[in-house]
């Protein structure tokens, strides 16, 4: 029987499988801060191997680079004894729903999420801090201790996660924002699907920045496009009279070649009033925005074959095409001359030449909302301003629409108010699909003076899970339509393990007496479940049953996908009839089994009924 670790994936050590695939000669071994001794990369060998030169020490070479930035490495690939618990008093439809809402430290989040969401998710959106000078930043330092951590932040939010202020005269002001933005999308980054993109909003603050973090982290072969949209209709009181009235998105594909939906062209416009036999048309420009002096052999008088009609070249606007192929044009009949001489000729275009059905979309967003937008919105919602700034459902709609398809994920780790996950509610109405979203938010404390605190809401996770609850009962009214209003909501919290279980060479042999279990006494099987599914790689939408078979508690999820059951003392007609079900996974805990006699024979027992079954315990 397999051992489940019950911790989040080491992202160092499976980088170091890779490595060890490609270059087996320069994986070594070294020894960790508890002295044991693990694999390791010779990076100068490595150097080597991806060097058609003789590499001799460290040289200058085009790169990001600030202070913190190798302890963001450190802080994306370090492993975490955490979980999350369901939390079903707050979700809605939880038996059926597909989404998901998530309460923590987003990396934390990431880092959980990493098997069971590898390569599925295909579009993330998110809105981070704009580093303004008054935004806090997360201080992802996980080896220090709680205390530790508290004392020197001096700031936390209502489930213990470290929030600082980033204020514009801390002399890290750039480089504590890039530690953070940079693990968090460097995590990110392997739940995208191989075709999926992320869209980040971004202000002037840190665009630079995070375009460059972005290149190195996605590619630079990977960046789509920068959009542009305005977020005000008045202009700002700027002390410099320039008012910055726009944002933006940055879009870039988890690889090179992503392509977006576009935007379906505009057939009004063709018709076919001559009954010509290509079929119908419309007007096109037969000039160019060319000088005389830049296109000499396009400057030239065009005359009408039936008329003996001169239209005169524009000096400033010449002619499309050199006189052998306009030639060409006129005896295809496919120069439109005019009746009025004040008005120029102009070029049939034939719809069944149309090389799409589409256009490209234009990084000027000009069909979208402004901030105004989000603002009335959730105070409709609400009936009360609770966020000033949430960005309009109409952008993030209109981006999702571009990438997404039926039945993909979309995950947002900076979710706010969950303006994306009405989003996704609404493009779902709008097409009949199943998009589902992850969102994630870290509980903040909402500031004593917020109009939130009268209605009741004390963090941002509070509004964010009351504002899908209002939206999806608001939509569902207007529309009638039967789409997936629920979410399932967990939060992030320590392991349902005890130290014991990570590290049982610590423990003292007097204190064996006193320890019954390495499972926390306030934990649930539903709780080990979330746990389990999380490190054997299933999706947290799964449907999950339990049942009580001969007084032990049995649960299901998708089918037969994984059976557990965590109960002491299971008997052995209760192992038969779970085997009966012939399991693709089964877990039980060390007290499930009586004695090592009565593991065994559940091995067996296994062999025999269902021999495909992956049988682990913890």
């Amino acid at each position: 029987m397999k051992k489940l670790t019950m911790k989040s994936v080491d992202l160092t050590q499976a980088n170091i499988d890779k490595i060890a695939k490609l270059f087996p000669n320069v994986i070594t071994e070294a020894r960790d801060e508890q002295g044991k001794i693990k694999r390791a990369v010779d990076f100068d060998l490595l150097k080597q191997e991806l060097s058609d030169f003789l590499v001799e020490g460290d040289k200058e070479r085009y790169q990001l680079t600030w202070p913190g930035k190798k302890q963001a490495i450190l802080n994306a690939n370090t492993p975490i004894d955490k979980t999350l618990r369901p939390i079903k008093e707050d979700s809605v439809d939880w038996d059926n729903t597909k989404n998901i809402y998530i309460e923590g430290d987003n990396l934390e989040v990431l880092k959980l999420l990493q098997e069971s969401y590898l390569n599925k998710v295909k579009c993330i959106y998110i809105d981070p801090p704009y580093n303004t000078g008054n935004d806090f930043v997360y201080k992802d330092n996980y080896r220090e201790s709680v205390d530790e951590y508290l004392e020197e932040s001096g700031q936390v939010d209502d489930s213990g996660n470290r929030l600082v202020p980033n204020p514009n005269s801390n002399g890290r002001f750039h480089s504590d924002w890039l530690t953070m933005m940079y693990s968090r999308l460097k995590v990110s980054r392997n739940l995208l699907k191989n075709d999926g993109v992320i869209f980040i909003s971004i202000d002037d603050n840190e665009l630079n920045n995070m375009q460059k973090i972005c290149d190195e982290i996605f590619g630079k072969e990977s960046f789509v496009g920068c959009f542009v949209w305005k977020r005000r209709a008045s202009s700002a009181m700027a002390s410099n009279l320039v008012s910055t009235d726009h944002e933006y998105v940055l879009a870039y594909g988890k690889n090179s070649g992503v392509v977006f939906k576009g935007k379906e062209k505009n057939y009004s416009t063709y018709k076919n009033p001559d009954n010509d036999p290509r079929g119908p048309w419309t007007l096109g420009d037969l000039t160019v925005g060319m000088t005389k002096d830049q296109r000499p052999n396009q400057f030239y008088d065009l005359i009408d074959p039936k008329t003996n009609k001169v239209y005169k070249a524009n000096p400033n606007r010449v002619w499309a095409f050199i006189p052998e192929s306009m030639q060409k044009l006129l005896a295809e009949e496919r120069v439109v001359f005019p009746e009025d001489n004040s008005k120029r000729p102009m070029l049939k275009r034939f719809m069944s030449e149309l090389k799409r059905d589409v256009d490209p979309i234009s990084t000027l967003l000009l069909e979208v909302g402004m901030n105004s937008e989000g603002t009335k919105i959730i105070k409709e919602l609400f009936d009360i301003p609770i966020f000033n700034y949430s960005k309009p459902v109409s952008l993030i709609e209109q981006l999702l629409e571009q990438v997404t398809n039926s039945s993909d994920i979309i995950l947002d780790f900076f979710s706010g108010s969950a303006t994306t996950a009405e989003a996704v509610f609404k493009l779902n109405v709008k097409d009949q699909s199943v998009r589902s979203f992850i969102m994630v938010q870290i509980p903040e404390t909402i500031d004593d003076t917020a109009e939130a605190k009268s209605a009741g809401l004390t963090n941002i996770c509070e509004i964010g899970k009351e504002r899908i609850r209002r939206a999806a009962k608001k939509i569902k009214e207007e529309t009638g339509a039967d789409i997936d209003y629920g979410f399932r909501v967990f939060r992030v919290d320590s392991s349902n393990m005890k130290d014991v279980y990570y590290t049982p060479d610590k423990l003292r042999q007097g204190e064996l007496f006193d320890l019954e279990s390495n499972i926390k006494e306030d934990r649930t099987g539903e709780d080990l479940l979330i746990q389990v599914m999380l490190e054997l790689g299933l999706e947290l939408s799964l449907p999950m049953e339990t049942k009580q078979l001969e007084g032990k508690t049995v649960h299901y999820v998708a089918g037969n996908s994984l059976i557990a059951c965590f109960d002491d003392n299971v008997p052995e007609s209760v192992m038969k009839q779970i085997a009966a079900e012939q399991p693709l996974r089964v877990v039980f805990r060390d007290s499930s089994f009586e004695d090592d006699s009565a593991r065994i024979n559940v091995e067996e027992l296994f062999k025999m009924l269902s021999p495909g079954t992956e049988i682990q315990v913890l």
